[in-house]
Parts: C-alpha cells; sequence; structure tokens
C-alpha cells in the first residue's frame, strides 16, 4: 500500500534540506517570482537546480508554488520562467490561475496541482479539471470531512489537504484586507496577515482581532489515510528550520506507525506534546468535523506565546567535537535533548562549551555564534539542541 505524502515548506535551500532529511517526502518552494510568499528568501534558478538535485538523490520531491492571482502585467515573462524552472528538475507546479495548466500541460512533462487558493470545494469543479489535465488538486480548507470523501470517491482525483500551521482567516486566501490597510496585495505575494493585528475597540482594555487558531490533525491521521487522500500539507514556507525539524519528524512517526500498525496513545499523547511546544497559538480541528465556529478563532484577549525551546543545530563535526550554531540561552548544567534525522530523541546534560576560538564558556547567550560541545555519542549533522521537555 503507498503510504500518503508527507509535503512540506521550504522558504530557503537551507529549510529544502531540513525538510527532506527530517521526513518529508516531498517540498513545495516559491521562486523570486509568482510567489505568494514575497517575504520569504525564496529561491533563485540555481538554488531550485541545487535543492532538486539534493532531493531527487534521497528520492524526494520539489514543487514550486507559482500561485499568484495574475493581473495583465504579471504575465509578462511567465513562460520563460516556467521553462527556467522545468530544466532545473522540478517535479510539479502549484497554480491558482487556469490559464497556467493548459500551458504547462502542453508544453512539458511535469506535474501541476491546483492550489488551495483557487477554492476549489466541489466534486464537478474537481472533474472538470481532471479532464483539463490538473494531477492534483489542493482542496480548500473550507471542506470538511463528508466533502473530502465525496470528492473523492466521484474523481478518483489525487487530492492533497492541510492538516498543521497556520491558516487564512478568510476564503483559502482570498483577502484583500492588506491591499487596503497597507497597500500590498495579498493574492500577489504581499499579504501582511492583518488578520492577525489587534484592532481598538471601545473599551481601552480590550482589542479586536479576527485570527483564526492554527490547524494541527495529529490525532486523525488514520481516518484521513482511509478517505484516500494522497498528500498532507504542512504550513509555513516562512517558518524556522526548528520548526520543520520537529514538526515532521512527529508527523513521520506518527504517520509509519500508523501503516506499521503499531501506533498508541502513548505514543500520540507523546507527539502531541511535542507539537504543542513548537506553536505559539491554540490548535484546532477547523473545519473538518464541522463548521468552523467561534471555538476556532480568537477574536480578544489573544496571546501567542514564543518559546525559547531551540538552542541550537550541529553544522559539523570533528571526531568528538561537534560545531553548532546558536539560537537561544543555555548553561552548563541544563538539560537539554539532541533531536536527530533518524528520528531519535537524545537526553543529556551539558557538562562543556567552547566558543570559537575553543575557550572554555559557561554560558551561551548570544543568537547566531558559533558555539562548540565535546560529546561522546554518535550524531548526525543537523541534528538540533532544544530544551529537554520528554524527560
Amino acid at each position: 500500500m503507498e503510504k500518503v505524502e508527507l509535503l512540506s515548506p521550504a522558504g530557503d535551500l537551507e529549510r529544502l534540506k531540513i525538510a527532506c532529511i527530517y521526513g518529508a517526502d516531498a517540498v513545495y518552494i516559491g521562486g523570486q517570482d509568482y510567489s505568494l510568499r514575497a517575504n520569504a528568501n525564496n529561491f533563485s534558478i540555481s538554488d531550485i537546480k541545487e535543492g532538486c538535485k539534493f532531493a531527487h538523490n534521497l528520492g524526494k520531491r520539489v514543487y514550486l508554488a507559482l500561485n499568484i492571482v495574475f493581473h495583465n502585467e504579471d504575465i509578462t515573462g511567465v513562460y520563460d520562467y516556467i521553462k527556467s524552472v522545468v530544466d532545473s528538475g522540478i517535479d510539479a507546479f502549484i497554480v491558482s490561475d487556469l490559464f497556467l495548466v493548459r500551458y504547462i500541460k502542453s508544453n512539458f512533462k511535469v506535474e501541476v496541482h491546483l492550489s488551495t487558493q483557487a477554492s476549489v470545494t466541489n466534486y464537478l469543479s474537481v472533474n472538470f479539471l481532471k479532464e483539463e489535465k490538473v494531477d492534483r488538486v489542493v482542496l480548500a480548507r473550507e471542506v470538511d470531512r463528508e466533502g473530502i470523501k465525496e470528492i473523492i470517491e466521484k474523481t478518483g482525483m489525487d487530492i492533497e489537504v492541510f492538516i498543521h500551521g497556520a491558516m487564512c482567516t478568510f476564503v483559502s486566501g482570498r483577502c484583500v484586507l492588506s491591499n487596503y490597510f497597507t497597500n500590498r496585495d495579498s493574492n500577489r505575494g504581499g499579504c501582511a496577515q492583518v488578520c492577525r493585528f489587534c484592532f481598538d475597540i471601545d473599551s481601552e482594555d480590550e482589542r479586536f482581532s479576527m485570527a483564526v487558531k492554527d490547524l494541527n490533525m495529529a490525532s486523525y491521521l488514520k481516518d484521513m489515510i482511509e478517505l484516500g487522500i494522497k498528500s498532507f500539507k504542512i504550513e509555513g514556507r516562512m517558518r524556522s528550520p526548528f520548526y520543520l525539524a520537529v514538526v515532521l519528524s512527529s508527523y513521520r512517526r506518527l504517520i509509519d506507525a500508523i501503516y506499521e500498525d503499531n501506533l498508541t496513545d502513548d505514543l500520540l499523547e507523546k507527539e502531541l506534546k511535542i507539537l504543542s511546544r513548537v506553536s505559539n497559538r491554540e490548535n484546532s480541528t477547523h473545519f473538518y468535523f464541522k463548521e468552523a465556529s467561534l471555538d476556532d478563532q480568537y477574536y480578544t484577549g489573544r496571546q501567542e506565546i514564543s518559546n525559547q525551546d531551540y538552542l541550537g543545530i550541529i553544522l559539523e563535526k570533528k571526531d568528538n567535537i561537534y560545531t553548532i550554531r546558536q539560537r537561544n540561552y543555555f548553561k552548563i548544567g541544563d538539560k537539554v535533548e539532541f533531536i536527530t534525522p533518524n528520528m531519535d530523541i537524545i537526553s543529556l546534560e551539558v557538562t562543556n562549551l567552547y566558543n570559537d576560538k575553543n575557550e572554555v564558556i559557561e554560558v551561551a547567550n548570544q543568537a547566531d555564534a558559533i558555539i562548540k560541545m565535546k560529546l561522546d555519542i554518535d550524531l548526525p549533522i543537523y541534528s538540533m539542541l532544544r530544551k529537554a521537555y520528554l524527560t
């Protein structure tokens, strides 16, 4: 039985590599043009070539988001850009504008996935897209469980849905708040996330927002697999490498356990704890079981808590000396954990620290500083150091 695809965002080349080695089956990226995350670092053509080569060597796939809503002036150069991307080795395009579907399928042997931005919510639309040779449809987030089930049964289409991360407050990204508030076009890469702003209302002590809680479907993966969904998508091309590593490894363990028929309540509880630590918002299943309600959204009194669990990432190993790029404060005597691309979690106490001049230090307290640790354990490059909270 073919496993469901675990699809990860990647905002730059480093994140692509992290996603691939921490359990993603495929990654989706944005180029420097025509992508809805204009504020991400995004990928140059040379980055796309390198990323595709890295992913393909590991048996992974790379999809490029070409999902802005095109205005007349945006069309200039897009066909040449598509050819450059195809030549770089991309496996599929994610598009929202239908004129791109026929052009790409008529000229290139790559897949076309219809973006959630197209707001597809019914099986007749999916069957139309199938006739147009669309290979996959990313359903609108507003489709519930029964709607997903009926679409799959009546179309046989490859269906992708989101399973984790931040969700747009409005209809699958179709929003113009940024246009009005910040003069940035939401649907052409300029979203300023105005829905997450806090607005003054009548009371000086109360502020209003319309932001939705994050999506978390970890408890319902087995049900979603049994529906026949082909791809589970994680949100977050702007997310940190640490976030990707933690979220991907948790979902990887859960998905593998389901297919191996050894998913236990203890494993699920453990992974839910891990996922809750890496999120700074409350979680919800949104539309999957019911119409979304006020319980799925923040209105007043919203709090987004950022933790400092992420302590560093291993960049290099020589003998038993590990070079680490530090992220947050830690010191001698702290209890920490390494998470690894092998899905291991290794707990230990910090007994030694050195700066980049190999001088002994007691505290690592400068973000992005290079530090070193001597460890009598074998850890792969890109293993990540975090505060211990599983022991």
